[in-house]
């Protein structure tokens, strides 16, 4: 196994998502993201390389789209990561601004 550091901080959530992956659609649950990618289990197999779309609805309603995603990594059969490699800009404004709320919720007030 590889190792390496990702680029982007990954933020825990728990929001159910519907995956497409050519004629074939999968639920499941988003369990963490970032900017760049994403950790989901769901109930439709995918294998490392697949291509595949995601549509998720971060708290409180924000809808994202990600029209294409690439499969990095399985380490089982119902556990992925998605690298997104195309978004649109309004999808790509919801996850930053959902991110950029995380950020400054976690960050400790300076007095």
């Amino acid at each position: 196994m590889h190792f390496f550091v990702r680029p982007y901080r990954r933020f825990p959530v728990c929001c159910s998502l519907t995956y497409q992956c050519g004629s074939f659609e999968g639920h499941g649950t988003v369990w963490n993201l970032s900017r760049r990618g994403w950790r989901f289990s769901g109930n439709l197999p995918l294998r490392v390389g697949e291509v595949c779309s995601l549509t998720v609805t971060l708290p409180p309603y924000q809808l994202v789209y990600v029209a294409a995603g690439i499969v990095r990594w399985v380490p089982d059969e119902e556990e992925y990561g998605i690298e997104t490699l195309v978004a649109d800009d309004e999808s790509r404004d919801e996850l930053e601004d959902y991110l950029t709320g995380r950020i400054e919720s976690t960050e400790e007030p300076t007095h």
